[in-house]
C-alpha cells in the first residue's frame, strides 16, 4: 500500500503523455499536408491512397484533385456530412460504390473529370442517384459511350451545369438528357458526335449555354432551340447552318460557326437577338453575280429531312441566303479566313448595329462604300490580307465612317485611297496601310476632287494615333507628311532610304511619338550620328536592320525604356551610354549581331550591372581574329588589347630587334663555314710567302 501513491503517480502521467500524444497525432491527421481555411480542404496532389479522415467534420468545400484513390468507399465521405463541394480530378477512379454519397445529403457541385468511371460505370450510377440537390456535375475525361453518360444522369433533374467534354459520344437522341428540365448548360465538346437526332434537346426547356466545338458534326438543319443564347459549334465539319423557318423569336445571342467548311452564309433566325457571329475559317461565299440562270428553280436547295416516320422538305435559295436572316442585332461579325470575292449590295445595310466587321484574309479586289454600307455604328474594319485594288467612295458621301477607330487595310495591292475618304473618319485611332506600294501626297489633294487617288494623305487627321506603314516602298520624304496629327505609335520600317539619314521629316510628330520603328530603312555610315533629342516622350525605338556605326543620342529623352540596335555595325560601346541619365533609365536594350570590337567594350560592366541587356548571352565581339561572347571576357580589358595601348616607338622596337640578333647570328654562321677556304684563295691571289 505504501508504494500506491507512486503508482497513481506514475498512472497519472503517462495517461498525460499518451493523451499528449494522441492530440498530436489527430492534429497531424487533421492537416496530413492538406490546407484548410474556412471550411475549406484542399488535399490535392498529395499522393493519397484515400480520403483523410481527420479533417474537420464541417467542411464545406472538400478538394482532392490528382491523388490515386481509385475506389471511392461507402464510408470514404460519412466524416464530412455538410459537404457541398466535392472535387476528385484526376484520381485513377474506377469505382464509386453505392452508398459513397448516401450521407451527401447537401452536396451541389461535384467534380470527376478526367478518371475511368466506364469501367464500373452502373455501380458509379447508381451512386450518382442519391444526390438529390446536385447542380452541377462534371463527367468530362471518362470515356463514357452516350449509354453511359444516359444512366448516370438518369433521375438527376435538379442539375442545372452538366459536363460531357472529351468522352467518347458519337451519337444524340431523346434519352440521353430525358428528365433534365432545370439544365441551362451542357458541354459537349470534344467527343466523336456525328449525327443528332431531331428532339434531342426538346425536353431542355431552360438550357441556355450549348457547346458541341471539336465534334463531326456535317450540318445542322432545321434548328429550332429558341431559348438557346450561346451555341458553340466550331471546328466540325459543317457544311450547312439552317435555321427552322418560324416566325418564332430567338434568343440566341452568340453563334459560333467557325473552323468549319460552309459553303454559303448560315441561314439564320428571321427573329433574332443576335449580336455576335463567327464565321472565320470556312469556305463560304456569295455567288449570286457569278450565276447566271434565267430559271429560279435553278437558284434553290432543297434537304430532305427523315425523322422516324416523317420525311420534311426544306427548300433554300441559294444566292439570297442572308435576305430573310435578321441581322438587325449584330454587333460583331467575324468572316475572315474564307473564299469571298466581293459583298452583295444591302448585305451590310441589314446590319445597322454592327461596330466590328472582320474581313481579314479573302479574296476581296474592291470595296465600294456608299451610304449606309459599312453602317455608321462600325467602329473597327479589318480589310487585311486580301486582294484590294481598288476603294471606291460614293460622290459626295462625307461622314460614312464617322465611328471607325480601328481601320486594317494592310498587305493588299493598294496604291492610293479615294480623295476625302480618312478625312471622312474623323474619328480613326489606328490605321495600318502596311504591305501596300502606296506613296505620301507631297500637299494636301482637294476635297471636291472625285477622281480616285494614287497617293495617301495622312495630314490634319487629328484622332490619327497608331500609323504603320511597314514594307510601303516608300521614298525619302520630303516634307512633313504626318503635319497635324498626333501620333503617338509610328511604323515606317522595311522602306529604305525613307528618312535619309535624318530624322528631321518627323519633328511635327516628335514631341507626341511614345513608340516609334525605324527598323531596315538604310540608316548607315554614311548618316550623321542620329539626334533623338527632341523626341521627349518616346518610349520604345526600333533601330535594328540598319548600319548604324555610332550610338545615337537621346539628350532630354528621359521617357526611353525600350532600345533595339540589333543587326547593325556598331563596333564600340561608348562610355556616355553608360554615363547619360535617359540610358540609365533604360529597362530593356538588345544590342546582339553587332560586329563588336572585344577592346571597346568597357561600358559593358556597368550595363550588366543595370541588368538591361535582354540579349546579353547572344551579344558577341571580335578578338584576335576571333568571335567570342561577351559573357565569356574576362574582367577588365583582354591581354590582346594591351599592345594597343603601348608607345608606338618601343612597339617598332620591339618588332625589329628580334630581326637583327637572326640577322647577325646568321651573318656569323656563315663566315665561320667559309672562314677557312676563303683566306685561302685570298693568299693564292696575293703570292704571299711562307716561312719554313
Amino acid at each position: 500500500m505504501e508504494f500506491l501513491p507512486l503508482w497513481l503517480c506514475l498512472g497519472f502521467h503517462f495517461l498525460i503523455v499518451e493523451w499528449r500524444s494522441g492530440r498530436g497525432t489527430a492534429t497531424a491527421a487533421s492537416q496530413g499536408g492538406c490546407k484548410v481555411v474556412d471550411r475549406v480542404a484542399d488535399c490535392r496532389s498529395l499522393n493519397l491512397a484515400s480520403v483523410p479522415s481527420g479533417l474537420p467534420a464541417h467542411s464545406r468545400m472538400l478538394v482532392l484533385d490528382a491523388n490515386p484513390l481509385r475506389v471511392l468507399w461507402n464510408h470514404s465521405l460519412q466524416a464530412y456530412p455538410r459537404l457541398e463541394d466535392l472535387s476528385l480530378h484526376s484520381c485513377h477512379l474506377d469505382r464509386i460504390s453505392h452508398w459513397a454519397f448516401h450521407e451527401q445529403g447537401h452536396l451541389q457541385n461535384l467534380v470527376l473529370a478526367d478518371n475511368r468511371l466506364s469501367e464500373n460505370y452502373k455501380e458509379s450510377a447508381t451512386a450518382l442517384h442519391t444526390l438529390l440537390r446536385l447542380r452541377r456535375l462534371d463527367l468530362s475525361g471518362n470515356s463514357l459511350t452516350e449509354d453511359m453518360a444516359a444512366l448516370m444522369l438518369q433521375n438527376l433533374s435538379s442539375l442545372e451545369v452538366v459536363s460531357l467534354a472529351r468522352n467518347t459520344l458519337m451519337r444524340l437522341d431523346d434519352s440521353v438528357f430525358e428528365g433534365l428540365e432545370r439544365l441551362v448548360e451542357l458541354d459537349l465538346q470534344r467527343n466523336y458526335i456525328f449525327e443528332i437526332e431531331g428532339g434531342a434537346f426538346d425536353g431542355l426547356t431552360e438550357l441556355r449555354r450549348l457547346n458541341l466545338a471539336y465534334n463531326n458534326l456535317p450540318c445542322i438543319v432545321d434548328f429550332s432551340l429558341t431559348q438557346l443564347r450561346f451555341l458553340n459549334v466550331s471546328y466540325n465539319i459543317l457544311e450547312w447552318f439552317l435555321a427552322a423557318r418560324e416566325e418564332a423569336a430567338f434568343e440566341l445571342e452568340i453563334l459560333d460557326l467557325s473552323h468549319n467548311q460552309l459553303l454559303f452564309f448560315p441561314l439564320l433566325p428571321q427573329c433574332g437577338k443576335l449580336h455576335t457571329l463567327l464565321l472565320q475559317d470556312n469556305s463560304m461565299g456569295f455567288y449570286r453575280e457569278l450565276y447566271n440562270t434565267s430559271s429560279p428553280q435553278e437558284m434553290v436547295a432543297q434537304f430532305l429531312l427523315v425523322d422516324g416516320n416523317v420525311t420534311n422538305i426544306t427548300t433554300v435559295s441559294l444566292w439570297e441566303e442572308f435576305s430573310s436572316s435578321d441581322l438587325s442585332a449584330l454587333r460583331f461579325l467575324d468572316m475572315s479566313q474564307n473564299q469571298l470575292r466581293h459583298l452583295p449590295d444591302g448585305f451590310l445595310k441589314k446590319t445597322p448595329s454592327l461596330s466590328h466587321l472582320n474581313l481579314n484574309q479573302n479574296c476581296l479586289t474592291k470595296l465600294h462604300i456608299r451610304e449606309h454600307e459599312p453602317p455608321g455604328a462600325l467602329t473597327e474594319l479589318d480589310l487585311s490580307r486580301n486582294q484590294l485594288a481598288e476603294l471606291h467612295l460614293a460622290p459626295g458621301l462625307t461622314g460614312s465612317l464617322k465611328n471607325l477607330r480601328v481601320f486594317n487595310l494592310s498587305s493588299n495591292q493598294l496604291l492610293g485611297v479615294p480623295t476625302g475618304l480618312f478625312h471622312s473618319a474623323s474619328s480613326i485611332t489606328t490605321l495600318d496601310m502596311s504591305h501596300n506600294q502606296i506613296s505620301l501626297c507631297p500637299q494636301t489633294v482637294p476635297l471636291d476632287w472625285e477622281e480616285p487617288s494614287s497617293c495617301v494623305d495622312f495630314r490634319n487627321m487629328a484622332s490619327l494615333r497608331s500609323l504603320s506603314l511597314d514594307g510601303c516602298g516608300l521614298k525619302a520624304l520630303q516634307d512633313c507628311p504626318f503635319q497635324g496629327t498626333s501620333l503617338t505609335h509610328l511604323d515606317l520600317s522595311s522602306n529604305w532610304g525613307i528618312l535619309n539619314g535624318s530624322v528631321s521629316p518627323l519633328s511635327a510628330v516628335a514631341p507626341t511619338l511614345q513608340v516609334l520603328s525605324l527598323r531596315n530603312v538604310g540608316l548607315g555610315s554614311g548618316a550623321a550620328e542620329m539626334d533623338f533629342s527632341g523626341f521627349g516622350n518616346l518610349r520604345e525605338l526600333d533601330l535594328s536592320g540598319n548600319s548604324l556605326t555610332s550610338f545615337p543620342k537621346f539628350k532630354g529623352s528621359s521617357a526611353l525604356q525600350t532600345l533595339d540596335l540589333r543587326r547593325n555595325s556598331l563596333t564600340a560601346l561608348p562610355q556616355r551610354v553608360v554615363s547619360e541619365q535617359p540610358l540609365r533609365g533604360l529597362q530593356t536594350i538588345y544590342l546582339s549581331q553587332n560586329p563588336y570590337d572585344c577592346c571597346g567594350v568597357e561600358g559593358w560592366g556597368a550595363l550588366q550591372h543595370f541588368k538591361t541587356i535582354a540579349d546579353l548571352s547572344m551579344v558577341t565581339c571580335n578578338l584576335s581574329s576571333k568571335i567570342i561572347r561577351v559573357v565569356e571576357l574576362p574582367e577588365g580589358i583582354p591581354q590582346d588589347c594591351k599592345w594597343g595601348q603601348v608607345d608606338t616607338g618601343l612597339f617598332y622596337l620591339v618588332l625589329i630587334l628580334p630581326s637583327c640578333l637572326t640577322l647577325l647570328v646568321a651573318s656569323t654562321v656563315i663566315f665561320l663555314t667559309f672562314k677557312k677556304p676563303l683566306l685561302q684563295v685570298i693568299k693564292s691571289r696575293c703570292h704571299w710567302s711562307s716561312i719554313y
